[in-house]
């Protein structure tokens, strides 16, 4: 029996994994990075082992440290998580032989499906080799990891090289592999997946289909079980290709087998030899406990012959701190609330104070709806997001919530494009129109050293700020009767709870304070200066970093003075994971670069300067 489990991640997929720990009766180990030494995982561990440095190279990617880690803390059985060294075979050994229970499938299973090439082999399917010109459009693809990084598409061949060489890098840094290779894109496919639980008596369970075709940057937003409106046929053929690849590498424990759908044809992606971020829709269908059952797989028990039936419908949705309508800038900053209503299933690695760095993937939580049908698990999900508290960095939340109210996506007719197509439709929310003035009445009362009310009426009182990109400039006074707004009555005012009625409907605003950044429900603000700073002046063509990272390129040959073309990559950031291109906003000539590769910027910094023609 396993006894105490030593999780090799971080995050949310750590703190999911003790979850079922703790229930289980099982001690839990967290490994932490410097950044990470106040994190989530690491409080609700049991025991926590530094690992000295930020990069994941130097820490979550170090086999050798985390399985000294684990039997420094007593440990007798290591869960790889998803991401960082869980498809990594030479990790499996190591943990196997320093005399642990690896809590996932042999090395040789990781081995056989753990690049990418080996796998469409095994399955009898080979990349490209030479590419041309009627070969495109094509994916470049890494041939390690997941996560949609190191993944490029080339539409000109006059991209393969630069692509080749980012997809390259991009691997590297993530998964410590820069393996790439190129298949065919397939325009406007579904991404289809199985769910597979194999145990070492000769069981395999497949356990239905999950639709992923929601995706930005090659890496899903919205995933769902089961896949809508496939063919029963269709279902049936990958089940028995899911199974077939599984048993092909004696596979044991929970894995994903991915295929691109087109039509009525399947075409196999890979195979992730680790569980998937979005295990949680299989989890609540078949109403399993997927690291449970990892976990009796690992001790040696036998699953039934077949699995328990499926009921209903699940959706999941990834929160992420990041901008879509900036290029899905990822954001940092302090995440200082996140509450959704118990209707749905939270998970997350953060919790309400907690810091949002730079080094990690900004995922702060998935939610997950569970319902009879798809469209009450849709309505479901949707309504929670929005009702959801979310007080910190700009997130993904306005996209999630318009996407699964989209009519393409709530009649099932979604694809890998959907975010090309639609996102302007998606983003830019305009925010609730009397956030402001809610805003202006509860920082009047809370500012007054006599409270909200005076004996005599008072000059209109004028406060600006910043909404959903916005300037807003909102009125209101004083008077015997209390605070007056043209066109709104004021029914209360404190300093976080303004109620208001509006065209005879009454209704409630709370407001919470963090500086200069205000949150009246779900509507961001910033209180905006009476009078502009006017040294926040800068040059026209100025290029600002759009988040904290690491300058990781420079084109080729750029200098000052030297003519640029709009949309012309200059140079590349690398943070949270990701690369992160900057390019010229305007045709012109490069008067300054302020920035060499290796260099630390953080928000706002002066990258370079494009003059305009």
């Amino acid at each position: 029996m396993i006894t105490s489990v030593l999780v090799a991640n971080r995050g949310e997929i750590a703190c999911r994994i003790f979850r079922t720990c703790h229930e289980l009766g099982i001690r839990t180990v967290a490994v932490h990075s410097d950044p990470d030494a106040n994190a989530l995982h690491t409080r609700v561990a049991d025991a926590a082992v530094r690992l000295p440095g930020a990069a994941p190279a130097d820490t979550y990617l170090r086999a050798d440290l985390i399985v000294k880690a684990a039997l420094a803390s007593g440990a007798d059985a290591v869960h790889p998580g998803y991401g960082f060294l869980s498809e990594n075979a030479d990790f499996a050994r190591a943990v196997l032989d320093a005399g642990l229970v690896w809590i996932g499938p042999p090395p040789s299973a990781i081995e056989a499906m753990a690049s990418k090439t080996r796998a469409k082999q095994l399955m009898g399917l080979a990349p490209l080799g030479d590419v041309s010109e009627s070969d495109l459009p094509v994916l470049v693809k890494a041939a390690a990891g997941g996560g949609g990084r190191g993944m490029r598409i080339v539409r000109r061949m006059e991209d393969l090289t630069a692509a080749l060489d980012s997809a390259r890098a991009e691997a590297a840094s993530a998964f410590g592999d820069g393996e790439v290779f190129v298949e065919p894109y397939v325009e406007d496919g579904r991404h289809v997946e199985v769910q597979v639980l194999a145990d070492t008596h000769g069981t395999v369970w497949a356990l239905g289909t999950r639709d992923c075709s929601l995706q930005r940057r090659h890496q899903k937003v919205i995933e769902e079980a089961p896949a809508p409106g496939l063919p029963e046929g269709l279902v049936t053929e990958l089940h028995a290709l899911a199974v077939r690849a599984a048993r092909a590498v004696a596979y044991v424990g929970a894995g994903t087998v991915e295929f691109l759908v087109a039509g009525n044809t399947a075409h196999f992606l890979e195979m992730n030899t680790r569980l998937q971020v979005e295990h949680p829709v299989t989890e609540a269908v078949f109403g399993l406990d997927l690291v449970a059952e990892q976990i009796r797989v690992a001790e040696g028990h036998a699953l039934p012959p077949e699995p328990p039936p499926a009921r209903g419908h699940a959706i999941e949705a990834r929160l992420y701190a990041e901008d879509p309508a900036t290029d899905w800038t990822p954001q940092t900053g302090t995440l200082h609330r996140l509450s959704v209503p118990d209707t749905v299933r939270l998970d997350t690695g953060y919790a309400d104070g907690d810091a949002i760095g730079v080094h990690y993937d900004p995922m702060l939580a998935k939610v997950v709806a569970h319902a009879p049908t798809r469209k009450e698990a849709v309505r479901r999900l949707a309504g929670a997001l929005e009702r959801a508290t979310i007080h910190g960095p700009t997130t993904n939340r306005d996209l999630l919530v318009n996407s699964l109210r989209h009519k393409e996506f709530t009649t099932a007719r979604m694809d890998t494009g959907f975010y090309d197509r639609h996102l302007t439709q998606l983003v830019g929310g305009t925010g609730d129109p009397h956030a402001p003035l809610a805003a202006a009445l509860a920082d009047a009362v809370g500012r007054s050293r006599f409270g909200g009310w005076r004996n005599l009426p008072s000059a209109p009182q004028t406060k600006r700020y910043a909404m959903a990109g916005e300037e807003h400039e909102v009125r209101y006074r004083h008077t015997r009767n209390g605070l007056e707004a043209d066109g709104v009555r004021v029914l209360h005012a404190d300093a976080s709870l303004v109620v208001l009625e509006v065209e005879g409907v009454r209704r409630t605003f709370e407001v919470a304070r963090y500086g200069d950044q205000l949150y009246v429900g779900a509507t961001a603000l910033r209180a905006l200066p009476r009078f502009p700073d006017p040294t926040a002046q800068l040059a026209p063509g100025s290029l600002l970093a759009p988040m904290p990272g690491t300058v990781v390129r420079v084109a080729d040959g750029l200098a000052e003075g030297v003519a640029v073309e709009a949309g012309q990559p200059l140079l590349w950031l690398e943070a949270m994971k990701m690369e992160h291109r900057i390019t010229a906003p305007v045709k012109g000539t490069l008067t300054a670069l302020q920035v060499v590769p290796g260099q630390q910027v953080t928000v706002g910094s002066l990258l370079a300067v494009v003059e305009p023609t």
